[in-house]
């Protein structure tokens, strides 16, 4: 594996001296410190970094913000969000950011690495956050359906679902049954089934709502 550029992006010097140190004891990985009061743009643009731990703490729509802009400007950086006041809300606005982690400041080193190591492979721990979380799973099948209710999927996304698996994903998300979506978009049920084994697939999703999770943190929605 070639070598893995990791910015920390944080006001606490303690705490990035800590990481700092625990990084630099990992092979493959090089470390460097972004100046919040600088341009953090322009410097993963720079340095071409590929994972950023970004702390939210201070403020916390600040960072959300800049979470925002470099999963849409730099999609290849793999954004992992740092809480000291790790909570729902929290979690919720994370997973609409596109980020891939969502990480306690109060968990171990070994923890971090892990999830940088998730990270670099293209995973999203994210995801274990939202389904060991019964009532972030059920908020964001609330905030699809408002999404579909008011008509904001949008027609033209980068996403490996068709316009009708979206469509059918968003009826799921109401609550109808896979006979009852049959009917209202008029094909049979077996059709509707395979599907949704389709979008389980495609998105690599171990249930319904974890397929909306993924559609709402890849913003392949209105959110």
């Amino acid at each position: 594996m070639s070598e893995v550029t990791i910015a920390i992006i944080d006001r606490s010097e303690l705490f990035k001296a800590g990481v700092g140190q625990q990084l630099s004891t990992q092979r493959g990985f090089r470390f460097m410190d972004c100046d919040p009061d600088t341009d953090p743009l322009q410097f993963i643009d720079a340095n071409s970094i590929d994972v950023v731990l970004l702390d939210i703490d201070s403020p916390i729509s600040k960072g959300l913000e800049l979470c925002r802009k470099i999963t849409q400007y730099y999609p290849n950086t793999r954004v992992i969000v740092l809480s000291s006041y790790f909570n729902n809300e929290e979690l919720f606005e994370t997973l609409k950011t596109g980020a891939v982690a969502y990480f306690d400041k109060r968990a171990s080193a070994e923890d971090l690495i892990g999830v940088i190591e998730r990270a670099i492979r293209g995973e999203y721990p994210i995801n274990d956050s939202v389904n060991a979380n019964p009532a972030i799973a059920d908020r964001v099948i609330k905030q699809f359906q408002q999404i579909a209710s008011m008509g904001l999927i949008k027609e033209n996304v980068a996403a490996p679902l068709t316009q009708r698996e979206l469509q059918i994903l968003s009826h799921i998300a109401n609550g109808n049954t896979n006979k009852q979506v049959a009917h209202k978009l008029g094909i049979s049920e077996q059709t509707i089934k395979n599907h949704v084994s389709a979008i389980l697939r495609k998105l690599n999703a171990n249930d319904r709502a974890h397929a909306v999770a993924i559609a709402i943190r890849n913003q392949w929605v209105g959110v």
